[in-house]
């Protein structure tokens, strides 16, 4: 390799330098930065720009370091202004400092300490993307789009989106005041205890004839939990399997692996996801294995603006194949690939290296996957005007055909409620229901 010019001269002048203690601070602070970028081979050398830029950041980097009122640590001011680098380039790359790398990977196996809520940074204000099921946020009420603007009384501007997470996190049952500004509404306060977070990744139930599955996040327990809900919905329910109800809704995401193993259980061939980054050659295409656990089963998926990432991948290579209905609200666009790249002792940085693309070319970025049909959000309540049947008619006959057992069972009001019990009140879960009956029945009359 060809000696790098640069490189000899910063040593030589670095060397004099530490053994002179007359000359100033500032080359000295200026020679260290210069000497990282000089190890590069001579042949990739930055342009002359380059030095001119790394010497600005050593003049502010000296004067700070020198003059701010409270002394700060070397180590701080540079890992401050890594991770000002990263978070200026996007919303998700950032740098991870031990603490928050070792947090990260505690994540992924799905357990950490905290409220409960995925959350991204908008307009220097803090984002719910999604409260995740059976979390203190999730019953305290926060919804997808609330913006978080105090915590504990004080403002989130200013911070970083990791600074004010790290400010939502703490010791288990000490409580935080969250302040909310949630469209329509006027700004309000809600009172959260903090707890450990385990998430089941992965709930099912069967509602009648359905299959309900809900994935709240994708970790790494997401596809055996997943294959064993199948397994268990197709003992309970038999031959009389309708399909199954994949609930994405409010999912934030998680994996990328698995993304795609979630949704090659349900494929038998095709691609599932392509990445591709600033480097043509560098584009990656996943295809599906054969073999679709489910048996061809009609699918029907929900989403919302909940619905990010992983979620978006399942839900776009579904849709693109044809093998799922898309019902709900257009999902959160989040089509982007974040790598975490390991650094020296214990910290790493996560990094957007590439965008991904459905199995049709679609780039979910910003724009996220339209529902095949449209179904938003609400509630159903019960006619409250009193309407009268053969039953309540006095004298009316009974009915002797109706089996005993059937008869009305009290709810236990103290049980978290069921998925059938949900679907009285979700009306995007009802349709759901509705759909899958409907196309069972239609099956069946063109059979017969």
């Amino acid at each position: 390799m060809r000696p790098n010019p640069m490189l000899n001269f910063t040593s030589f002048m670095l060397s004099n330098s530490l053994m002179n203690p007359s000359l100033n601070r500032n080359l000295i602070t200026k020679l260290l930065l210069l000497s990282v970028f000089a190890i590069i081979p001579y042949s990739q050398a930055y342009p002359s720009d380059t030095y001119r830029q790394l010497n600005l950041f050593g003049d502010v980097f000296e004067r700070v370091r020198s003059e701010y009122v409270d002394k700060v640590s070397d180590k701080k001011l540079i890992e401050s202004a890594i991770n000002g680098m990263l978070t200026s380039l996007d919303p998700h790359s950032s740098f991870l400092d031990k603490k928050s790398y070792g947090e990260m990977r505690v994540q992924t196996k799905g357990e950490f300490g905290g409220i409960g809520i995925e959350v991204t940074m908008e307009n220097g204000l803090v984002k719910v993307v999604s409260p995740i099921d059976d979390t203190p946020g999730s019953r305290a009420g926060l919804e997808p789009g609330d913006l978080i603007t105090h915590l504990d009384g004080k403002t989130i501007l200013g911070l970083s989106l990791r600074q004010a997470v790290e400010k939502m996190r703490g010791p288990v049952d000490k409580e935080i005041v969250l302040g909310i500004r949630r469209k329509g509404f006027k700004p309000f306060n809600v009172k959260i205890k903090r707890a450990i977070i385990k998430i089941r990744s992965v709930r099912f139930e069967a509602i009648d004839n359905v299959g309900y599955i809900r994935i709240t996040t994708f970790n790494q327990q997401t596809t055996p939990g997943l294959k064993n809900a199948i397994f268990e919905l197709k003992k309970e329910i038999g031959n009389g399997l309708a399909g199954y109800i994949i609930d994405l809704r409010n999912n934030p995401g998680g994996l990328l692996n698995q993304a795609i193993s979630v949704s090659d259980i349900f494929l038998d061939h095709g691609e599932i996801v392509s990445t591709r980054g600033r480097d043509p050659k560098n584009t990656s295409r996943v295809h599906a294995k054969p073999g679709d656990l489910t048996d061809g089963s009609t699918l029907v998926v929900l989403i919302n603006t909940g619905s990010a990432s992983a979620s978006e991948i399942v839900a776009g290579a579904l849709q693109d194949h044809k093998r799922a209905i898309i019902l709900g609200t257009q999902s959160f666009g989040k089509g982007s690939v974040q790598t975490i790249v390991p650094l020296s002792n214990d910290v790493a940085m996560r990094l957007t290296t590439a965008r991904y693309y459905t199995p049709s070319g679609k780039s979910i970025q910003q724009t996220g996957i339209l529902p095949d049909i449209k179904v938003t959000a609400a509630r159903i309540e019960k006619n409250s005007r009193a309407q009268r049947r053969e039953s309540d008619l006095p004298g009316a006959l009974e009915n002797t055909e109706i089996n005993k057992k059937e008869k009305k069972i009290k709810p236990n009001s103290t049980s978290r409620p069921t998925a059938k019990e949900l679907a009285e009140r979700d009306y995007q879960l009802a349709r759901a229901v509705d759909l899958l009956r409907g196309i069972t029945l239609i099956k069946k009359r063109l059979v017969n």
